[in-house]
Parts: C-alpha cells; structure tokens; sequence
C-alpha cells in the first residue's frame, strides 16, 4: 500500500514556507495531495481556482512540478482524506500558540477518522515567522514580498493591490 498523504490548507496565498514542507514532506510520504480548502468562513482573498494555481506554478517554480497532485476540496478533511486513501494528514507548525489549534483538529479528526494520523513539521528556520497573512499585509501596503513567495505570486498579488 502506497502512504499518501494530504497537506490540507487556505493556502492564501502559497508561501515558500509551505512548499518547503512539501518538500519535506515528500521524503516521508510517496505521495503527496495538496488539499486547497475552499473555505468561505475566511473569506480570502484569491478565489479557490487562483489558489490553485497559485500552487501549481509555484511547484514548478521550486522543481516539485508532476511530484505532488493539488486538488480543491469543499468537505470535511478527513472526508476528503477517505476520498483521497490517504494514510495521513501533513502539518506544519511555526510557532507554540499554533500548537493548540493543531493539537484539537488532529484529536477530532481522528475521532472522525481513527484511521488517519497527523504528522507536524517544524518549518525550516528561514520561514518560521512567514505566514500568508503577513504576506498579504505586506503586499497590501506595497512591500517587496518577493523572498517570501515565488515570482508567480508576487506577480499575482501585485495585481491583486494594484492601486
């Protein structure tokens, strides 16, 4: 049986930080789905498609083109996890008050599913502090973001900001 995993997330926008733990994630995992949540409580600010694609040029941006699948989904996660086969849920944790948030999702999912486990990451030192909503503020007030994300969603914020 092949591990798969799904590294669910808003992802609003893909930051460097999230593809690295792709990255890693991939030497744990054979297989990895990025899960784009659709996610209309938060309302963010690219549409679920841009998202989307967002992601994928930036998996070929960084050299992890046609190694990891991206899909969107509109469900539960570990309803989504089941569609999926996935043995797994990847998370990555930046700072100890996300921990409490992740701890409480990953106990009710596997009562939802006790099939699943979740697997935390520590992002590498360079992106501990980077989140997506700090790269949108910055972006939003015209600052440089782009060692923060990849040249393809600089681009598409810029747009986004355009005054």
């Amino acid at each position: 049986m092949i591990k798969r995993a799904i590294y669910p997330g808003t992802f609003d926008p893909v930051t460097l930080g999230h593809l690295d733990i792709v990255r890693r994630g991939l030497k744990l995992f054979p297989e990895l789905i990025v899960g784009i949540a659709e996610n209309p409580r938060k309302r963010p600010l690219f549409s679920l498609e841009e998202r989307r694609e967002m992601f994928i040029e930036s998996l070929k941006e960084v050299g992890l083109n046609g190694k990891v699948q991206v899909k969107t989904f509109n469900s539960l996660l570990v309803e989504f996890a089941k569609r999926e086969g996935a043995v797994a849920i990847l998370r990555g944790i930046r700072i100890v008050s996300d921990m409490d948030h992740e701890f409480t999702m990953a106990s009710l999912n596997r009562k939802l599913y006790p099939e699943i486990e979740t697997v935390f990451l520590m992002p590498s030192d360079d992106y501990a502090y980077l989140s997506s909503s700090a790269v949108r503020e910055i972006a939003y007030y015209g600052g440089d973001v782009s060692q923060f994300v990849t040249e393809f969603v600089r681009k598409k914020l810029e747009e986004k900001f355009k005054r």
